[in-house]
């Protein structure tokens, strides 16, 4: 499907600044309309250019006419996500973003923040699974409180002994899990937390301008990484249930997860990859919070520079000392 603007025909898109669709050809809101259901295309519908489109592609944008594509069939049916977080960051608030955050790195290369570099970046809407559990959490074990004192000469101590049982029942809702084989799972980890109550009800509307994937892996698949969170955090809640004593003796600790449903979701990504002498530095920020993470590139040349121009400086305070003493 393809979303065009009723005044001017133009490729209406969502707009984080306008907080909903927006023609960016003639500056109209909401005037858009639903064009094109498209279904297994191989050329785009308004320029018959040729698409490349990769396995696990939902929406696109058209490389000739620059149109965006949402692909119906990878939208739908099995591939419907229940529900989506929209963008909260366009791509001029993201600039603006990663010129704040790394302004100060005086070695980074000249065109790293560059306008140019920067308009390559891209507007993902990441598939994931979002799980829920009912979980019992149940610990038994041996505490001692110790006290001493002293009476005249003596020096007492004084052990109790505490049987410890704890026997918690933990609702988990929406653990994140992204199901993209492109995106690095760890970066993905890293991108929370997000705020899950701008979940909202999917509508293709809010992939209009950005590019999109279906899941790559069913939910059955990836479920042990949210288990692995689930426990993580359960684990957690009863070290934290068995406090005030000296010293815990565990005697059996069980933590006995019910997983309720799991969610197909899509959530906002942005990408950048900066390549620098033969090397990628990719570059991803949370679309909803701006959280941003990527490792920035070093130039060797404005090391050598600095270095060259430090000692220029030295060796003129060291000539300017010389002359002086000479004159004394």
């Amino acid at each position: 499907m393809i979303f065009k603007c009723k005044n001017c025909g133009g490729n209406a898109v969502y707009s984080p600044e306008h907080n909903g669709m927006f023609c960016p050809y003639c500056d109209s809101e909401k005037s858009h309309e639903r064009m094109h259901d498209l279904y297994n295309i191989q050329v785009c519908p308004d320029c018959s250019g040729e698409l490349q489109i990769e396995e696990h592609t939902s929406a696109m944008q058209c490389p000739y006419c620059n149109n965006y594509i949402i692909l119906n069939e990878r939208v739908e049916g099995q591939y419907a996500p229940k529900k989506m977080i929209p963008f909260k960051y366009s791509k001029d608030m993201v600039k603006k973003l990663m010129r704040d955050n790394f302004k100060g790195r005086v070695f980074a290369p000249t065109d790293f923040l560059s306008e140019a570099r920067l308009n390559g970046m891209s507007g993902e809407y990441v598939p994931f699974w979002m799980y829920d559990y009912d979980t019992r959490c149940v610990f038994r074990g041996e505490g001692t409180k110790t006290r001493s004192w002293t009476s005249g000469d003596m020096r007492y101590t004084e052990t109790s002994y505490y049987n410890i049982v704890r026997d918690l029942n933990v609702t988990y809702k929406d653990i994140p899990v992204d199901a993209s084989i492109i995106m690095p799972d760890q970066i993905m980890d890293l991108m929370e937390p997000y705020n899950y109550d701008d979940l909202v009800e999917f509508t293709p509307e809010y992939m209009s301008g950005f590019h999109g994937e279906k899941y790559n892996m069913d939910a059955t698949s990836i479920e042990n990484r949210a288990n692995s969170k689930m426990r993580s955090s359960a684990e957690t809640l009863l070290n934290q249930s068995v406090t005030g004593y000296s010293r815990v003796t565990p005697i059996d600790k069980k933590i006995m997860p019910r997983m309720t449903e799991a969610t197909f979701c899509l959530l906002p990504v942005w990408k950048y990859i900066y390549k620098y002498k033969d090397t990628e530095y990719p570059f991803y920020i949370n679309g909803q919070t701006g959280k941003v993470i990527g490792k920035v590139p070093v130039s060797k040349s404005k090391i050598w520079a600095y270095g060259a121009t430090l000692w220029a400086s030295l060796a003129g305070v060291i000539l300017l000392a010389g002359y002086i003493i000479s004159s004394l």
